[in-house]
């Protein structure tokens, strides 16, 4: 990143490399707080056009700006009485200028960015800087307030005043890329990230609309990204290696995945990627396309630059969408739903895995379930939450996940369940609907490696029956997992009753043809090893409101637990 501070709509990023103020003096004189300052202004221009006009005072904005930064660094060493200058003629006016200054800055998405020159080498300093960073600035804003204010204040908010996130990036000198992707070679690599949680973003989209489709052009011939304005984040998607290429309008999402995706360290990073996914790629196409590259066995994503791409499901869906593919051409089954391990206090230990669609009411059921069991359950294992697979070895069928935490809807959960893991979470537009909340949910240790599957349900959210319903006959209960029924609930475009194959646009619905005979395969297997299959009822599609039906699924999934 050439800039020192990069500012874009209300993303704000700050180059550590280029500019690291030490002190109150650097901070305050530094050309980046000028360039910020007048943002403000042009914001207060017509916000507020009276505070506009006191600090402008027929000065342009290059020479209010610096008038400023002249009397912040007085009152350093001088009282406000001591010193002859317009802006001190009015203190109460000034502060107001300067705590509006400090609130703009804080309703910004805040990110720091250094680059490791040696990797590995002090690979945590880069928390200490943002973290020593964070404290200047809030300590700065106190002198002054109270400078101003001419006493000291009696109440102290420990307020994320600095960034949001940290970023550590490295460049990547041995890639292992076939000279097709050449383009991708130079941008940063992301070797580390900190959050500051719990983190509340917001986007101006809050939702995901169309599909992800296939072209028979490879996206990376018209990638329009660089070193200066990209960042790759390295993800270990299950078992796959998948380099997801962001620009950095869209910091916001690429942070976000550090609670979704283990970041996968240099050394594996470098590897031949099994995906590759270019996020905000400026083609003026408004695309989300994918295409595979038989020849160097890649498969490739494209999500063009657009503002509704600012909703973390596009980013995270592509991601998924790709591995899926993936999976599927290795004969593994994609499911799209939610498989933890539930042991209960008396040693009995079950693997249950739901199936459904967006809105179907499965990470519902297991919260639901958490709750009920509460003085039963010893432990629960999260093994997916979202996206995971069924895969065949010696005529078993076992389960893994994709992803280390969870993208889960605020709405439909126990008012108190988003609370319980807030101090590690990351919320998106918690004040709107389909609010969102990436929380981490297991260590990529777990994910990764078989699980025994015990019950695989269909999760119904449009039927009024309650509790569960067991399928013994495969051509009775195959149908039901492949239409993907359920009401949509306006979490994507769709709305009513609507069908989606297998339940899961994310792969599966784009290679049927590939699906079909692993649906078959897995479903003989299930069979074959006694499982139960079948539907749960939740009635989330019915009302919103109503907890009742997937109360009473809860009790029907600890029954068949308890049952051993």
């Amino acid at each position: 990143m050439k800039e020192k501070l990069y500012l874009h709509d209300n993303v704000a990023i700050i180059n550590f490399d280029l500019a690291y103020p030490t002190s109150m003096s650097e901070l305050l004189g530094s050309r980046s707080l000028g360039l910020f300052a007048k943002k403000y202004l042009k914001h207060l221009e017509k916000r507020d056009p009276d505070l506009h006009a006191w600090v402008t005072n027929g000065f342009t904005m290059d020479q209010a700006t610096r008038a400023l930064s002249r009397v912040f660094r007085q009152l350093i060493v001088m009282n406000p009485d001591e010193i002859d200058d317009y802006y001190l003629t009015d203190k109460a006016k000034l502060l107001e200028f300067v705590e509006g200054l400090y609130n703009y800055w804080k309703s910004h998405q805040r990110f720091s960015y250094t680059r490791q020159r040696y990797t590995g080498r002090n690979a945590s300093s880069f928390v200490l800087s943002d973290s020593n960073f964070n404290t200047l600035l809030r300590s700065s804003y106190r002198f002054l307030e109270q400078k101003l204010q001419g006493r000291k204040s009696g109440v102290y908010r420990q307020l994320q005043a600095g960034t949001n996130s940290a970023m550590s990036t490295y460049r990547a000198r041995k890639l292992a890329f076939p000279e097709t992707y050449k383009a991708f070679a130079d941008i940063p690599m992301i070797e580390a990230v900190m959050l500051r949680t719990p983190m509340i973003l917001t986007t101006r989209s809050n939702k995901r609309t169309g599909m992800f489709e296939e072209t028979d052009r490879n996206p990376v011939e018209y990638f329009t990204g660089d070193k200066s304005t990209w960042f790759c984040y390295p993800a270990k998607v299950g078992d796959l290696l998948v380099h997801i290429y962001f620009h950095r309008d869209f910091t916001c999402s690429g942070v976000s995945l550090a609670n979704l995706f283990e970041l996968a360290n240099p050394e594996e990073a470098q590897q031949k990627p099994d995906a590759i996914v270019q996020f905000a790629n400026q083609d003026g196409k408004d695309e989300t396309k994918f295409f595979y590259d038989e020849e160097n066995d890649i498969y490739v994503g494209s999500v063009s630059y657009m503002q509704q791409a600012e909703y973390f499901g596009y980013m995270k869906k592509m991601v998924l969408t790709l591995h899926n593919l993936v999976m599927m051409r290795r004969g593994w089954l994609p499911i799209h739903g939610a498989f933890v391990n539930i042991t209960l206090y008396d040693g009995k230990r079950k693997g249950i895995m739901l199936m459904g669609d967006s809105g179907a009411g499965k990470s519902e059921s297991i919260e639901a379930l958490k709750a009920l069991g509460n003085d039963v359950i010893k432990d629960i294992e999260v093994v997916f939450d979202d996206m995971g697979t069924i895969h065949i070895e010696d005529g078993v069928p076992y389960g893994q996940g994709t992803e280390i935490g969870a993208f889960i809807r605020l709405d439909d959960l126990d008012p108190g369940t988003p609370y319980r893991d807030m101090d590690r979470s990351i919320f998106i537009n918690p004040d709107v609907l389909n609010a969102r909340v990436i929380t981490p949910a297991a260590p990529y240790s777990v994910i990764a490696r078989n699980h025994k599957i015990d019950l695989f349900c269909y999760a119904n959210n449009y039927d009024t029956d309650l509790g569960m319903r067991q399928i013994e006959d495969m051509d009775e209960a195959k149908p039901i997992f492949v239409e993907g029924k359920r009401m949509a609930k306006g979490t994507t475009q769709e709305v009513g009753l609507s069908t989606t194959y297998f339940a899961n646009p994310f792969g599966p619905m784009q290679k049927q043809e590939v699906c079909d005979p692993i649906i078959d395969e897995v479903f003989d297997t299930l069979k074959a090893n006694n499982i139960y299959v079948g539907e749960i009822f939740t009635h989330l599609g019915l009302d919103r409101g109503d907890r009742d039906g997937i109360n009473v699924a809860a009790q029907e999934l600890l029954k068949f637990i308890q049952e051993g």
